[in-house]
């Protein structure tokens, strides 16, 4: 029998929610898969750090990384919640199929990743002009 892949969420924060509400929302989203049948390996507050790039308004972000094992169920009401979430700007999901070293990283990571933003930061796309012919078909 093999074991259970282990899976790591890192989501970003908004930089501007209050302390108490990072704890919260870690809270929740520990419990949450939990619930769900998981079982949390770590969680660990990575701090406020610059964006890479501007996600909506925000140019800085709060870090927050979790390592849990579980069947996959646990996934998707994670993701939905953190999609839900007016907090949360930005979110990765890997899934890893081995063991975890002592850093809580895996030696094998599987090419299996989703991203999303929150509601409010998507945007329509442009709409692409049509070629118009040239009038030199003469």
């Amino acid at each position: 029998m093999s074991a259970a892949p282990n899976y790591e969420t890192m989501y970003i924060l908004r930089p501007d929610i209050a302390e108490e509400e990072v704890e919260s929302h870690a809270n929740k989203y520990r419990d949450l898969v939990i619930e769900s049948g998981g079982q949390v390996i770590d969680s660990q507050l990575r701090g406020k750090r610059r964006l890479a790039y501007t996600i909506g308004k925000h140019r800085e972000g709060i870090y927050v990384q979790l390592n849990y094992s579980g069947d996959g169920q646990q996934v998707s009401p994670l993701e939905r919640a953190m999609r839900l979430s007016e907090d949360v700007i930005r979110y990765l999901t890997v899934k890893y199929d081995g063991q975890h070293t002592s850093l809580g990283r895996s030696t094998t990571p599987v090419a299996s990743t989703e991203t999303s933003t929150s509601r409010t930061e998507r945007e329509p796309r442009e709409p692409v002009a049509a070629s118009v012919p040239s009038g030199d078909d003469d």
